[in-house]
């Protein structure tokens, strides 16, 4: 699988993953893009499996959107971004965060790792 097409699948995660709240065919999607068992990092703090992580999340949250630079091709073979993200709360309050996401995946597709690193080190703890 080459550079353009893995690339085309990250900027997939975040359309899919903006669509998901509402959207039940983005959500499967958006589930799709995952290996079962993927490492999820956010703030530092590990897990495996996305489900559960983006089903807590949409629970906490009225809506979202993303906006990313293009992914770049890291020497260890990663793919980095920077992201910015605005939402809104369950509650209803608004927020806007940024900072980067780092990705691998293998000539399957099939995103294995994602890397969710905030310029504000505590945004998002409750999803950990």
């Amino acid at each position: 699988m080459n550079n353009t097409t893995k690339v085309a699948i990250l900027d997939d995660y975040f359309q899919f993953f903006d669509a998901s709240r509402t959207d039940e065919q983005a959500m499967e999607k958006l589930l799709a893009l995952f290996t079962p068992d993927v490492e999820i990092v956010l703030n530092g703090t590990k897990r495996n499996g996305f489900e559960s992580f983006i089903q807590t999340f949409h629970q906490f949250n009225s809506d979202i959107k993303h906006m990313w630079d293009s992914w770049e091709l890291q020497d260890n073979g990663s793919y980095q971004t920077n992201w910015a993200v605005c939402g809104k709360t369950a509650e209803g309050a608004v927020y806007a965060k940024t900072g980067i996401d780092i990705a691998k995946l293998p000539d399957d597709g099939k995103i294995k790792y994602l890397e969710n690193v905030q310029d504000d080190k505590t945004a998002f703890k409750k999803y950990e």
